[in-house]
């Protein structure tokens, strides 16, 4: 706190050197958003959901987008706009639930709320969920150790627990150096 001022005072650590950029900086304004910290998902982690989810599907017969949206059902992230969940109102038929587990665009997640329209129809309500590209380290483990569940339970052949957590740990490290750089 800034006592004359009245101010809070927030000073932060770079983990690189950042000298040659502070002259081009000098004397403009900055805009710094403070977040908190997550590492982001490894490429090999999502190689590996891919591989084992083309596997799911191909055991149960049925396509990889429709078993991806099963997975981010089960597993997956909801949609958060201004700190508000997302939500999407879709003709409550057979037809639409199909073109939903079939979507590569987006992804959504039935509730159990189905309300009749002005035109007499049924609608029913769903859950907006987030792409799992949007995944930090720790959602991505959360979608990647659900769908692992899942093909153990398949008889599916999945990398041993230790395995998947040192790629995991590979890929922070690797991503903690090419950010310093």
């Amino acid at each position: 706190m800034d006592w004359k001022t009245g101010r809070m005072r927030l000073t932060f650590e770079l983990e690189s050197d950042v000298s040659s950029s502070i002259d081009k900086m000098k004397d403009k304004p900055l805009r710094i958003i403070a977040k908190q910290w997550r590492e982001k998902r490894s490429l090999d982690a999502n190689a590996y959901y891919w591989v084992l989810l083309s596997r799911l599907a191909e055991m149960a017969g049925i396509s990889k987008p429709r078993a991806h949206n099963l997975m981010l059902r089960r597993y997956g992230q909801n949609l958060m706009i201004a700190g508000q969940m997302a939500y999407l109102v879709v003709p409550d038929t057979t037809e639409a639930e199909e073109t939903a587990l079939e979507a590569e665009t987006f992804h959504i997640r039935p509730t159990s709320q189905v309300k009749q329209g002005k035109d007499g129809k049924a609608y029913r309500t769903y859950t907006v969920l987030a792409g799992s590209s949007t995944y930090d380290t720790k959602e991505m483990s959360e979608l990647i150790n659900g769908l692992v569940a899942e093909c153990k339970e398949q008889g599916i052949e999945t990398l041993p627990p230790e395995e998947l957590a040192r790629m995991m740990a590979e890929y922070e490290e690797n991503h903690r150096k090419k950010e310093t750089v």
